[in-house]
Parts: structure tokens; C-alpha cells; sequence
């Protein structure tokens, strides 16, 4: 097992920091090989793979607050030990974007049945309860969908989870679950998605594509991955600005279990090839700037301007 107790002379701190992201990246990768992670030559638990997965995130991407690991639940006999339940245990309400927020921030396990919600969108979205007639009709997106054919259109459009299917969930950090979550759900800026683009887009080229809809974010990060088993990018709606701290620049990416080994394998590699998120595209605005190899090429083929 390596470790790096001191920096070798002449190398400064940030080839330093480099260097030892690409030993746990290699590392990483090492494990991935095998289709599973390992500590001392000790094969991880599913639950374990997944904590380690959730370390690395919050340490290798700088994430600013925890990757949200959610389970589905069809019933409270499968609540995790340790989960809040904030009506129950609080004496509390909450919407599900104050509950991500509360998760996230806190570092705070709960389990969200429908007397512990506060907004109605995941109620009818997880299918806790079918949805009303006016619903269907387009009401709630009247107001912001002027023509009422196209608000009802809207309305269709919005993924549902089957009435019935599930009683509730847990959500907390992924790193500390004691559950395999059907789902994370990672906040973080523009650079921290373009990264984790890159590195799910590695191993098999594969792309995320999103319907992206301003409101009903607690549904369009949870639904649409449960349905499909295909990640999904959100962007945060007014009431996790108003309730669930979210900030300006912070958009959702979620993952579903199927695809986490995909996105770490990635995260892993480019770590270990020195171009983690801590190291990766630097900022420059200069001229005439050295052209990787393919450019060459291609003004060369092109007949444009090229180095010479």
C-alpha cells in the first residue's frame, strides 16, 4: 500500500497535492479492476464501496457539501437504524429540498414518509398519492405556462413514480450510509459537472441527457433515474433556493447505482493521469496558445495557421 509522508526536494506543493491524488487514484483504479473495492487486500461490502465512494467525491472533486445517498422504501420496516423522522422524532414538516439541504449541510439521515412532507410536488411525484384531476389538468403549471394546452402538455411530461410502488425514503451522506442507495445525488458547480461529465463519459462514451425544467427539481433528480437507470443533470428550483440553501452556482447530478463504478472509474483515472479537478484545465487567456496535437493536425490538414 503506498503513502507519501514528505514531499521530495524541488517539487513544489502543487505537484506535491498532484502526485498524491494520482497515487490514490491509481489506487482507485486498481480496486476497479477487480469489480470491487479493496483496503489491505480486504474485499469491500456493496455499502462500503459505496462510503469510499463517497469520500473520494467530497475529497477529489472539493464538493462544498456531502453526495446524498437515497434509498427508496416500501415500507417503515425497512427504515435504516439511526434516521430521523422529522414529524415523529421532531415534531416537524419538511419539503424534500429543505430535506437534501438538511442532509447535505448536516450531515443529518432521514426518513421522509408522506405525514413528514411539506410540499405537494414529491408527494404526487413519488407516487405517495394520485395525482388530482386539476393536476392533470395543468393547474400547477398555469402560472407559469401561459397557454393552457401547453401547461397541461407540461404536466403530462413530468416523470411520476408509479402510485403505490414506494411508502417513503432515506437520505443522508453517502459517505457514512448503512444502506446501498438506489440513487446519489451530488450538488456542485459548473466545473465539478463538467468533470464528473469527463469521467462517466471515459469508460464507454456515455452521455448524459436531461430534460431540464426549472421547477419540480425534487422530482426531476429522483424520478427520472429510478425509471430509467440513466443519470440526470437538475437544475435546483426556487424552493431550494428559498428553503433548501441552495447557492447561485449549484446545479444536481444524480447517479444512479448502476453507473456510480462508471463515474468513479473515471474519477479515478484522471486523478491518477494528473488531471483531477484539482489539477485539471487551467485558466488562461493568451494568443497563439500551445495546441494539443489534434488541433495541429487539423489546421495543418486545413490549410489554417499552424505552429511551426
Amino acid at each position: 500500500m503506498c503513502s507519501i509522508k514528505s514531499a521530495p526536494k524541488g517539487l513544489t506543493r502543487r505537484n506535491f497535492v498532484a502526485a498524491a491524488a494520482a497515487v490514490a487514484g491509481s489506487a482507485g483504479l486498481a480496486n476497479m479492476a477487480h469489480g470491487t473495492a479493496k483496503t489491505e487486500g480486504k474485499a469491500l461490502t456493496p455499502i462500503e464501496t459505496m462510503n469510499t465512494y463517497g469520500q473520494d467525491l467530497l475529497n477529489m472533486l472539493v464538493l462544498r457539501t456531502y453526495p446524498i445517498a437515497i434509498k427508496m422504501l416500501k415500507s417503515e420496516s425497512e427504515i435504516p437504524e439511526g434516521a430521523v423522522r422529522p414529524k415523529k422524532d421532531l415534531g416537524e414538516h419538511y419539503s424534500t429540498c429543505q430535506a437534501f439541504g438538511i442532509a447535505r449541510h448536516r450531515g443529518t439521515k432521514l426518513a421522509m414518509f408522506i405525514e413528514d412532507h411539506w410540499c405537494f410536488e414529491p408527494i404526487i411525484g413519488y407516487g405517495l398519492k394520485e395525482p388530482p384531476e386539476d393536476y392533470l389538468e395543468g393547474s400547477m403549471s398555469a402560472f407559469f405556462v401561459q397557454d393552457k394546452e401547453g401547461a397541461k402538455k407540461r404536466t403530462s411530461e413530468i416523470p411520476l413514480l408509479p402510485h403505490g410502488k414506494y411508502a417513503g425514503m432515506v437520505l443522508g451522506p453517502l459517505h457514512n450510509a448503512n444502506y446501498t442507495p438506489d440513487l446519489t445525488v451530488i450538488y456542485c458547480n459548473a466545473t465539478q459537472l463538467r468533470h464528473m461529465l469527463f469521467a462517466i463519459l471515459r469508460k464507454n462514451g456515455y452521455r448524459v441527457t436531461s430534460t431540464i425544467d426549472p421547477l419540480w427539481s425534487c422530482v426531476h433528480s429522483v424520478v427520472p433515474s429510478l425509471l430509467t437507470g440513466e443519470c440526470e443533470v437538475t437544475v435546483p428550483d426556487p424552493g431550494e433556493y428559498e428553503r433548501g440553501a441552495v447557492g447561485d452556482d449549484e446545479m444536481m447530478l444524480t447517479v444512479p447505482a448502476g453507473r456510480m463504478e462508471e463515474l468513479m472509474s473515471g474519477v479515478y483515472h484522471y486523478d491518477k493521469m494528473g488531471m483531477g479537478y484539482r489539477d485539471g484545465f487551467g485558466r488562461m487567456i493568451k494568443g497563439n496558445f500551445k495546441q494539443p496535437p489534434i488541433y495541429e493536425e487539423y489546421f495543418k490538414r486545413w490549410g489554417l495557421d499552424a505552429p511551426e
